[in-house]
């Protein structure tokens, strides 16, 4: 893979508000570490927080960010995914703290020829594990096709 790492709204086909990762600080075939750090003003911001349970979206961006590595990789652009499950998501805090730099990583457990994959994931702040869980997720090779035939 490429040294150059692209801008994570070159990744990661969410925009706006609900792009939620800053930037990718490393990347291979198999893995994936991303960099966010939470903000008052984000949309999943409640009562002065940022609770824990956005850890899963977290690591569902850091997916797409690997997959448009991948599919750029292939000179593809980016495509829409499907999070399909987690697993065992455990969280050591009720929510991440603002203005504080957290490290998502992702690490491909199997990729089947279907586009159905499995990653173990977790989050970490300066060496502390802050919460883990294992990701189950779908980009279908036709996302269009998909959801037409999803929607009958």
């Amino acid at each position: 893979m490429s040294d150059a790492i692209p801008a994570i709204e070159h990744l990661v086909p969410h925009a706006g508000d609900m792009s939620l990762l800053d930037r990718v600080l490393f990347a291979d075939d198999s893995s994936l570490i991303a960099e966010v750090t939470p903000k008052s003003n984000q949309l999943f911001c409640r009562d002065g927080e940022i609770g824990s349970w956005v850890g899963v979206e977290y690591m569902a961006q850091a997916i797409a960010a690997w997959a448009g590595l991948q599919a750029r990789a292939r000179g593809e652009a980016p495509k829409v995914g499907f999070l399909l499950g987690c697993r065992r998501y455990q969280a050591i805090v009720p929510a991440f703290e603002f203005d504080t730099a957290l490290q998502v990583r992702v690490e491909l457990q199997f990729l089947a020829d279907n586009g159905l994959g499995q990653f173990e994931c977790s989050i970490d702040c300066a060496g502390k594990r802050l919460a883990s869980a294992q990701l189950k997720v779908f980009e279908p090779s036709d996302t269009e096709q998909f959801i037409k035939e999803s929607m009958q």
